[in-house]
């Protein structure tokens, strides 16, 4: 276990030794000594800070992004705070009015230090997971409805994987897939697949060899297989990039060598183009970490090499927004030291949307999440008024669109399709075939895939004349 150094103008830096419940995320990063280089280009993004946690609503929101519900607003997870100190389930609007819908109790009971972020199911609820607690204290998978009444599905026991630092993602079948950072055959590490009602089956533990940690939500391709990434392990010891199929078979696509980038943690972003693109938190050039394209068949390329200018340590990953760049965070370095948000294009050309002050927030640790307004919001594991984390938007000025979920299905099956002002909606195509649908309110409308419909973008005409377009094409299964 390596340990934590953090620079001297980061203020809240004490902070981050003293909360707990974040001593996995925290005890394997080195940072090294800073180097200083002139700062990029700023965006003229509009910031603002919707809340901030006060310990009682929550504190620390570490590596879960945010996520849109069908009402409009966002969920997301605070690893600390909350009545037991064992961390929250919380929901904000637009507006920046942040409600508790769950207060962690920690072990044997439901689950403490959730991690990781919510997904968003087909069946409208959340799912996601706890790093610690539950009956063996090892970390559990819950189900959790938008007014807050929360289900434990499964209970870790070493042998099918502890500590699961990432969150799910939902695949065909309503089949969740997600990994673990300790336990299994091996004590490395599980990917794992569970049904709706918690059925929990291994499908890979992970070696060392070919992995060691996996500590990022994973990814599923249009055609099934799904792809994540490994903190340590592999060929150097400085992590892996993998490939995995639904039944199991693991190949390795990459084996970080520092000079390439070390120590990926975030989840990463599968581009309209079908490469993926992901940070590392430590390592290329200047050992504060790399953005990174890599192809389906493991050709890695660096595109960014992180300096303190332009922030470092970018544990949370990437998000292709509908403008086709990619947007992240970093924890440390811009402008004040606590840390930066920013966007790089598919080429590699970075800009700092916004470094981060303390009073605005610190250290943000999550990926952002783009709304179907446009705009994105993240959170920060420290700052704000009680230097306990905060909730903000960027708006970079990007058109509304709307979202499937889910984003793949064959002719019948439901999707969910949100937005903005949906009220009086005229119309709704897949790919140009038109699909009967009902208007729930005006964030959801509820519809299925009609016969005919191929992969394409789902079209909706709203009551206005305004077109909007799904951020992500449909895919149309057999």
């Amino acid at each position: 276990m390596t340990t934590l150094q953090i620079p001297a103008q980061s203020n809240d830096s004490a902070a981050l030794g003293n909360n707990k419940g974040t001593g996995f995320h925290l005890a394997r990063l080195i940072l090294f000594a800073l180097v200083f280089q002139a700062a990029l280009t700023c965006s003229a993004a509009t910031f603002t800070t919707l809340a901030s946690f006060n310990t009682v609503n929550g504190g620390g929101p570490t590596l879960g992004s945010l996520v849109q519900g069908l009402d409009g607003n966002f969920y997301g997870t605070c690893s600390l705070g909350g009545t037991h100190d064992a961390g929250t389930v919380f929901t904000i609007t637009s507006g920046g009015t942040l409600t508790t819908l769950h207060n962690f109790a920690g072990a044997p009971s439901d689950g403490a230090s959730p991690n990781a972020g919510l997904v968003l199911a087909t069946d409208g609820n959340f799912y996601g997971t706890t790093s610690s607690g539950g009956t063996n204290n090892l970390g559990t998978v819950f189900k959790i409805t938008p007014s807050g009444t929360l289900t434990i599905l499964h209970s870790f026991n070493t042998s099918d994987g502890s500590g699961p630092y990432a969150g799910l993602v939902q695949g065909g079948g309503g089949i969740f897939f997600g990994t673990t950072v300790k336990g299994g055959k091996n004590g490395y590490g599980t990917v794992f697949k569970m049904t709706l009602s918690g059925t929990l089956t291994t499908l890979h533990s992970f070696t060392n060899t070919d992995g060691n940690a996996p500590s990022a939500t994973l990814v599923q391709a249009p055609f099934g297989d799904l792809y994540g990434t490994t903190l340590q392990g592999g060929a150097n010891t400085y992590g892996t990039v993998f490939k995995i199929t639904p039944s199991g078979t693991l190949t390795t696509l990459h084996s970080f060598n520092n000079t390439d980038g070390a120590f990926p943690e975030g989840t990463l972003a599968m581009a309209a183009n079908g490469n993926f693109y992901g940070t590392t938190t430590q390592g290329g050039k200047l050992g504060y970490g790399t953005i990174f394209q890599i192809m389906p068949s493991g050709t890695l390329t660096t595109l960014h090499t992180f300096s303190d200018a332009d922030g470092f340590l970018s544990s949370g990953g990437l998000i292709q927004a509908t403008d086709s760049s990619f947007y992240g965070t970093t924890s440390f370095g811009g402008a004040s030291g606590y840390g930066t948000a920013f966007a790089i294009t598919p080429s590699g050309r970075l800009t700092t949307l916004h470094s981060f002050g303390s009073a605005d927030g610190s250290q943000p640790l999550a990926a952002l999440v783009q709304s179907t307004d446009g705009s994105f919001y993240g959170d920060t594991f420290l700052g704000g008024t009680l230097n306990t984390g905060t909730v903000f938007n960027i708006s970079e000025g990007l058109g509304a669109f709307v979202e499937t979920v889910p984003t793949f299905g064959k002719a019948g099956a439901k999707v969910f399709i949100l937005g903005n002002n949906l009220t009086g909606t005229v119309s709704v195509s897949f790919n140009g075939t038109p699909a009967t649908f009902k208007v729930v309110s005006p964030t959801e409308i509820t519809t299925n895939v009609p016969a005919g419909a191929t992969t394409g973008t789902v079209i909706v005409i709203t009551a206005s004349g305004s077109t909007l377009k799904s951020n992500k094409k449909f895919q149309v299964t057999q």
